[in-house]
C-alpha cells in the first residue's frame, strides 16, 4: 500500500481570503493511489522525480515538465513507477473556491478540462510560484494576484466548454485611478479585488490592463511605489525595520529582498550612502 513519510510531507490549508482552497506539499519514496476522486478541482506540479498517473483509461508520466489537472469528481489513480522519489505540490479548489475564482475572472463558471496533462512551462512556473507564495503567507496582495492570474491563464489556454474571459479595456483613465490609489494608500492592506471593483473591472481584467499598459503586474507596480517611498524615509535616517512596516512590507527582510533585487544594494547600504 501507499507509504507517506510524515517527516517529508506536510499539508497546508489556506482559506483566509478564498474559502475552499487547500494546498498540499508532498514527498513520497513509495506510494500507490487506488482509483479515487476529489470533490475539488485538482492541479498538481512535480518538483522532483515523478510517478505514473492513470485517468480516462490512459497512463501518463508525471514529471517536472507536466501539469496535471483533474475536474471535480473525476476518477484517477497513481503509483511510483520509474522514479524512486516523487516530490510535488498540488492545489485543491472546492466549489466555493471555484465560485469565488469565477467572480474574480468575470465569468459565470469555470471551464471543464477535456484532458488531464498539459506541457506548458509558463503555467508550471506560475503554479509553483503561486504555491510557494501562498505557503509563505507573507503578502496577500501578491498571493491573490498570482492566484487569479495563473488560473485565468490555465482556463484561457486549456479549458473547454466555458465562457470566454473578457480582456481588460484599454483605458488609461481607469489605470490612472488605480495608480493614484496605490500611491495614496501604499502602506495599507490593499486588496486586488477592491481596486478592481472601484474601477468597474474584474480582478483578471485589472491584472491584464496593468501588464499591457505598464509592463508590470499590479503587485510589482505597488512594490515599486513602496520602494520609492522607502528610499525617502531611509534618506532621513529612520530605522530600517520601521521603514519596512511603514511603507507596507511584511517585515525588514521583505524590504531587503525587494530592495536588493531592484537596486542591487541593501537598505542599510543605501542609508549609509545617503548619510
Amino acid at each position: 500500500m501507499a507509504r507517506l513519510d510524515p517527516r517529508n510531507s506536510t499539508q497546508y490549508w489556506w482559506d483566509r481570503h478564498l474559502t475552499g482552497l487547500s494546498l498540499l506539499r508532498a514527498d513520497f519514496t513509495t506510494h500507490e493511489y487506488p482509483p479515487h476522486t476529489h470533490e475539488a478541482l485538482v492541479v498538481a506540479v512535480t518538483e522532483q522525480g515523478g510517478s505514473m498517473i492513470k485517468s480516462r483509461g490512459q497512463v501518463e508520466q508525471a514529471h517536472a515538465a507536466t501539469l496535471f489537472v483533474f475536474n471535480p469528481a473525476e476518477p484517477h489513480a497513481g503509483w511510483m513507477g520509474w522514479s524512486e522519489r516523487w516530490r510535488y505540490r498540488s492545489l485543491y479548489l472546492t466549489q466555493a473556491a471555484l465560485d469565488q475564482l469565477a467572480l474574480g475572472l468575470g465569468i459565470e463558471q469555470v471551464p471543464y478540462f477535456t484532458r488531464n496533462v498539459f506541457l506548458d512551462p509558463d503555467l508550471i512556473d506560475g503554479f509553483l510560484t503561486m504555491h510557494h507564495a501562498i505557503e509563505q503567507g507573507r503578502d496577500v496582495f501578491r498571493e491573490r494576484e498570482l492566484l487569479i492570474g495563473t488560473f485565468g491563464q490555465l482556463f484561457r489556454r486549456h479549458g473547454s466548454g466555458g465562457p470566454r474571459i473578457a480582456p481588460a479595456p484599454r483605458d488609461q483613465v481607469v489605470l490612472k485611478r488605480v495608480k493614484e490609489r496605490m500611491r495614496a494608500d501604499y502602506a495599507e492592506d490593499l486588496r486586488l479585488e477592491d481596486l478592481a471593483q472601484e474601477v468597474g473591472l474584474t480582478t483578471f481584467q485589472l491584472i491584464g490592463l496593468f501588464k499591457r499598459a505598464t509592463g508590470l503586474a499590479p503587485h510589482a507596480y505597488l512594490t515599486q511605489v513602496r520602494l520609492g517611498i522607502a528610499c525617502r524615509h531611509l534618506r532621513q535616517a529612520r530605522p530600517i525595520a520601521q521603514v519596512a512596516t511603514d511603507v507596507g512590507f511584511y517585515d525588514q527582510s521583505a524590504l531587503t529582498k525587494h530592495f536588493k533585487r531592484c537596486y542591487g544594494i541593501t537598505p542599510l547600504q543605501f542609508a549609509r550612502a545617503a548619510a
